[in-house]
């Protein structure tokens, strides 16, 4: 199958007419508007051979042509490749025979003597659709799948989580479409890591380029994406690039995009919606070919209830989201991550580390790691240094968790020697009393009754519960 990377789509368009002055025409308006993957055809006989050919995202069929009709090849087309988007470019005088095509089949129309923005308009729509189908395709061959066709483009990502391979198989369906994702998790689970997991699975040819935009005011915003021309303000002594030209072609990273003021909020929508944008003291507009990924790890839906972060600019964020697990919730990958972290310090240090992983796993087992990976990090390279490059223990990491307050506390439960223990944040009662009963179930293999004995509740109760939550 022909593809070709580094041109917007990454499928060509096909546009089809007997008139070789405007498809040229055509060709520059898409051009300026950063449509640059275009095939020309003006011999409407040769449509269902190119086709056959190569994968191409939409085409536009031109209604009346010498030899075949665009009302002829609609039909054709639908049948052939369904999941082709079909426009018909006609005149203002051939309604009734466009009103013909549409229901042949054909996406849309577009009237030749329009203004261009609706018609490119009418092109871009055409190609979201047959991205969104796309999509969808390769997402319902991957279900199946037990881990990423290319598992060497998520090297960095150390896990062994099951939610974490149906990630990595979602990224691996969307990378290669310019739809902008959306990556949230709480602080330290690794979002920029994933972003550049998207970056490397897109081909794209262009710079991956990252910002942190928390503290950064509009003037600063605007200056660091867009850039400025020399004399633009007071100091400009000379041109900057913005971070939006540095990724052309590429991909732009922007983290902690709740932090965003309401002003540098409307910016950012228009570069998403136009897909250009304007340097400082510049009155001319920059096409913008970056795709956008941006982070977060606050609720943007309550931020939108709160009405600091606006709802049209989340619509356009969310082209794709990504939620990303807390380490509390990968257990498993403790074990992976504290090795991983174990290596590093002895690469750093350039001295051998003992350490007994099992050990160290099963003591930060209950831990609720309110900073996740990167706290996990830093508590292996700290408790290395404690202990001199030695030999680490599970004491050496107590004592570190007492000293900054985040010790496990545990309490005694029933006179039988076992505890429950607690991290930083006490759960609510509604937290224990879920976990209560997920953990009661699991132990008597879905039984109610059963589990409704083991923990002192009716066996009503825990149908309830288990009815509630297969209606969230």
């Amino acid at each position: 199958m022909h593809k070709t990377t580094g041109l917007n789509p990454r499928f060509p368009l096909l546009l089809v007419d007997d008139e070789d002055s405007w498809l040229q025409s055509f060709r520059a308006t898409l051009r300026s508007q950063g449509i640059d993957n275009v095939v020309l055809l003006n011999d409407g006989t040769k449509v269902m051979d190119i086709l056959g050919q190569q994968k191409f995202c939409a085409v536009a069929v031109d209604l009346m042509m010498p030899g075949v009709s665009g009302e002829e090849l609609i039909p054709q087309i639908v049948t052939e490749y369904p999941e082709l988007p079909v426009l018909v470019i006609s005149g203002l005088n051939e309604i009734k025979a466009v009103v013909n095509c549409i229901r042949k089949g054909a996406f849309d129309f577009i009237v030749k003597t329009e203004d261009r923005n609706t018609l490119i308009a009418g092109v871009r729509h055409a190609i979201e659709i047959f991205e969104l189908r796309d999509e969808n395709s390769s997402l319902q061959e991957r279900f199946f799948k037990s881990g990423p066709d290319r598992p060497e483009l998520f090297s960095d990502i150390i896990t062994a989580h099951k939610g974490m391979f149906s990630i990595f198989k979602y990224i691996e369906a969307i990378a290669e479409t310019s739809r902008p994702v959306l990556i949230t998790g709480e602080s330290g689970v690794g979002k920029e890591l994933i972003a550049r997991a998207v970056h490397n699975a897109s081909g794209r040819k262009g710079d991956f380029v990252a910002v942190n935009i928390a503290g950064l005011d509009d003037n600063i915003f605007s200056d660091t994406l867009f850039g400025h021309k020399k004399g633009a303000f007071t100091g400009a002594t000379q041109a900057r690039v913005g971070l939006v030209e540095k990724a052309k072609n590429g991909t732009l990273f922007l983290d902690e995009i709740g932090d965003l003021s309401p002003t540098s909020q409307t910016k950012l929508l228009r570069l998403l919606q136009e897909h250009e944008f304007m340097p400082l003291g510049s009155d001319m507009a920059k096409r913008s070919s970056a795709r956008i990924i941006t982070a977060t790890h606050q609720s943007i839906a309550a931020m939108q209830e709160q009405g600091r972060f606006r709802k049209d600019l989340f619509f356009r964020l969310r082209g794709h989201m990504l939620q990303i697990p807390p380490l509390r919730e990968r257990i498993e990958d403790l074990p992976l991550l504290i090795s991983h972290f174990v290596d590093e310090v002895q690469a750093d240090a350039e001295t051998g580390l003992n350490v007994d992983v099992h050990e160290i796993s099963a003591f930060l087992n209950n831990y609720s790691f309110p900073g996740n990976i990167r706290e996990l990090q830093h508590l292996i390279h700290d408790g290395a240094s404690i202990c001199g490059h030695k030999e680490l223990k599970a004491n050496d990491l107590k004592s570190l968790l007492v000293a900054s307050g985040d010790f496990l506390s545990s309490v005694d439960v029933s006179g039988s020697g076992e505890s429950v223990s607690f991290g930083t944040r006490l759960p609510t009662l509604q937290e224990v009393r879920a976990k209560l009963i997920d953990e009661a179930l699991r132990r008597t293999n879905g039984n109610q009754s059963s589990a409704a004995q083991l923990i002192g509740v009716t066996r009503q109760a825990v149908s309830k519960y288990l009815k509630k939550n297969s209606d969230i």
